[in-house]
């Protein structure tokens, strides 16, 4: 018997757990930060609402929403994300902004 054979050796099977316990800790670490950011934003949309109320201002901005959008897109583009993926998200986070303000422009 050689040396190599009577070390006792962490299985993938048993390391396996562990490594994958503390990849999925970092995705939700990220987690907590990607909503926490996303509920900054719609508070500062709310902001943006009061200010839209008090000056008369329409709420649906379409040239802003562009700006939005392709700005994500220049992201995506840079960092390999899917473009798809991104108009996607910000469809949804648009629709959502836009929901909150028309609540608040309308109270």
């Amino acid at each position: 018997m050689t040396a190599a054979s009577t070390v006792p050796v962490a299985s993938d099977a048993t390391a396996a757990p562990d490594a994958l316990e503390a990849l999925r800790a970092k995705l939700d670490a990220i987690d907590v930060v990607l909503l926490d950011t996303l509920r900054r934003r719609i508070g500062v949309c709310v902001d943006i609402a009061v200010h839209k109320r008090e000056h008369g201002v329409p709420m649906m901005q379409p040239h802003r929403i562009g700006i939005v959008q392709r700005r994500a897109a220049d992201y995506g583009l840079e960092h390999g994300i899917d473009l798809d993926f991104l108009r996607n998200l910000y469809d949804l986070i648009i629709a959502e902004t836009c929901r909150v303000e028309d609540e608040v422009i309308g109270s």
